[in-house]
């Protein structure tokens, strides 16, 4: 037999051994995903994201040890942060008594022996689109993970009676493997927002920008029966506005995607500031 055919053969022998050897590696995608959140780690979405991931490689769960939303990019800095650690069928678990962008970035750097292929923060309980995505902890996370070159989707399961998680992370575990078979890329991370409607009424995805309209706030005005006076906040849901936004698109009965940066430099306004006579003073 040629020398070079018999090595190639041999190759392929040992590459057939090795794969039958240790079908964790090979027998899955082999991805390493870490899974978080803001509703806290006994939260619905979450179970449905590990449910459903757990298939496609290695799964850890860092995420709080309670509700935490609407805490934006808040870190801990303030405290020892607590952690409890197990194990159920084959996903470990850190239970953080933290905020939820510590929570993420205590695992990352801390937590694991090894950066994960992925982070995923979800199912959020209730949408996330437009500027509200600046207010919450799930896409904090999501952005938490692209800080430091992991690549990141949050997912969102807009409130409603015909919530799905089920079938919101199944579309998660669909993406994540198109996402791998093209290449992940760092420092961009995907927020997903699913529309609570029947799967018939699903019209399906929609590649979308964010809705930049400012969110709608109201502070109803109470007084005590000793005259001390508070504020309840409360927010209302934007009309669906401009066509093919995140806003518009979930409105509408779309699953909305839209890839977030880190760089939120405006570069026409620093090429236009750099006409003002202060910017070209010098000591």
């Amino acid at each position: 037999m040629n020398p070079r055919k018999k090595h190639l053969r041999g190759l392929a022998i040992f590459l057939v051994l090795i794969f039958f050897a240790f079908p964790t590696a090979f027998g899955k995608t082999g991805l390493r995903i870490l899974l978080t959140n803001d509703d806290g780690y006994d939260s619905p979405g979450l179970a449905a994201l590990v449910s459903r991931l757990s298939s496609l490689g290695t799964v850890t769960v860092a995420a709080s040890s309670r509700n935490r939303s609407g805490t934006s990019h808040g870190i801990t800095t303030n405290a020892p942060i607590g952690v409890e650690k197990s194990e159920k069928d084959g996903v470990t678990w850190y239970v953080i008594d933290a905020l939820p962008a510590t929570c993420l970035r205590l695992a990352l750097e801390a937590l694991l022996p090894e950066k994960p292929d992925m982070v995923i923060s979800g199912l959020n309980a209730g949408d996330n689109t437009g500027v509200i995505t600046f207010y919450s902890a799930t896409v904090a996370c999501a952005r938490e993970a692209a800080f430091v070159g992991v690549p990141a989707i949050s997912a969102h399961l807009q409130k409603g009676e015909d919530m799905d998680y089920g079938a919101a992370a199944d579309f998660v575990a669909d993406l994540v493997g198109e996402l791998q078979q093209r290449g992940f890329k760092s420092r961009v991370f995907l927020n997903i927002n699913f529309p609570a409607v029947p799967k018939e009424r699903l019209k399906g995805v929609m590649l979308t920008r964010q809705d930049t309209r400012g969110s709608l706030e109201f502070y109803e005005k109470r007084v005590g029966p000793e005259g001390a006076v508070s504020y309840l906040p409360s927010y209302k849901h934007l009309e669906a506005g401009t066509e093919k936004t995140d806003v518009w698109a979930l409105a509408n009965g779309y699953i909305s995607i839209t890839p977030f940066q880190i760089d939120q430099t405006d570069y026409p306004e620093l090429k236009r500031l750099k006409s003002l006579p202060i910017t070209k003073r010098k000591n």
